[in-house]
């Protein structure tokens, strides 16, 4: 059996982000192919050792502090250095800038994997500084993994790289997700009804909310956003000072609850406007329940789910005029959306299923341990 260490700054149980659901969805599957994974994260609860997520082990290094929205901790280069002595593949999760530091300091020489989950946008000033760092970084490991052929190729760090690239979509295991119950069902459908568009996700400056609440208000069409954020109460405000009593802000829920709205949504609309969307884990949640959706041509990984008149509508970004009469197309013709539905349910079964994943992974890992 082959041993995997995945390092990343953060993990399951305390966050819940979408690079954390592909790292858990790749341990999962890995039994049936031939490794076993363990994580080594960090944690404001402190350091702790062997604890089990689902089926496989969660390491916790201490966070002691952040800058620039990048998790510090002396701690971890200990921890990191111990694990990665038993493992076999290093799989690394970028980007996070003390990984870098944490691998050279560490001088390991084992084969490397970096799943690359998105360029670096926001935090521009800093990348001029971090830049050497990085470009030696993905310079010295083995195979840099994207998620969409449409991420590599519009990547310009990717693109630096290409001989090493390679292309592992992220996949999802449907069995992971609770059934919903018939009283979770009825409870949503009579707070929020049968029919409307459902959003979820992180409440983040790049998921182009403004522009959704702006297509809400033109199409007066019920829309229902699922997710919390540091931008909640603004557009909760903004809702506000549109009038918009068909918005439901719903905040962060359970699981059971998110896979009966899923369930119950009439289509999942994703208006990310930025680059930092670099593929949509909850786009794809909605072409996994069979959803006909809506999103935006940023050159990601969005428009490799979502295929325009496919398995939903595509519109340009940071457009609520093209949102919103892309929302009126699919409700005033709900024959079409059901078989864009069920294309997108095909496509999930076909390409990002997270057995898939897990077993194009440990192929990889085979490759660079020439097994």
């Amino acid at each position: 059996m082959i041993k995997v260490l995945h390092f990343y700054k953060t993990y399951y149980p305390e966050t819940m982000g979408g690079s954390e659901q592909v790292i858990f969805q790749i341990a999962e599957g890995g039994a049936r192919h031939g490794f076993e994974s363990e994580v080594l994260s960090l944690s404001r609860q402190g350091g702790a050792r062997d604890e089990i997520v689902g089926h496989h082990v969660s390491h916790r290094s201490k966070l002691d502090f952040h800058l620039a929205s990048t998790g510090f901790s002396l701690s971890v280069f200990k921890d990191f250095a111990a694990l990665a002595k038993t493992a076999d593949v290093i799989h690394y999760h970028f980007p996070w800038p003390l990984m870098d530091v944490v691998h050279f300091a560490c001088r390991i020489k084992k084969p490397t994997v970096v799943s690359y989950h998105s360029d670096i946008i926001k935090q521009k000033t800093l990348l001029k500084l971090y830049r050497p760092l990085m470009d030696r970084f993905l310079s010295s490991v083995d195979r840099i993994v994207a998620s969409s052929p449409n991420y590599a190729q519009s990547s310009p760090v990717l693109n630096k790289f290409e001989a090493k690239v390679r292309i592992i979509p992220y996949g999802l295991d449907r069995g992971t997700y609770p059934q919903s119950s018939d009283e979770k069902l009825d409870y949503w459908r009579q707070l929020v009804g049968s029919r409307f568009f459902l959003f979820v996700g992180a409440l983040r400056y790049y998921k182009g909310l403004d522009y959704l609440l702006e297509a809400a208000h033109a199409t007066q069409l019920p829309v229902v956003i699922l997710g919390g954020g540091h931008l909640e109460q603004e557009l909760k405000a903004r809702a506000l000072q549109l009038g918009l009593n068909n918005v439901y802000f719903l905040g962060s829920l359970p699981d059971e609850d998110k896979a009966a709205l899923l369930e119950l949504c009439y289509a999942f609309v994703f208006p990310s406007h930025l680059r930092s969307e670099s593929f949509g884990i909850s786009l794809l949640e909605g072409a996994m329940f069979g959803k006909p959706m809506i999103s935006c041509e940023i050159g990601t990984g969005t428009t490799f789910i979502n295929i325009a008149g496919e398995t939903g509508l595509v519109v340009p970004p940071c457009d609520a005029a093209a949102l919103g009469q892309a929302m009126l197309s699919l409700w005033q013709n709900p024959e079409m959306a059901l078989t864009m539905g069920e294309n997108a349910q095909r496509r999930y079964e076909e390409f990002f299923s997270a057995d898939v994943m897990a077993e194009s992974y440990a192929n990889v890992y085979r490759e660079l341990l020439h097994i």
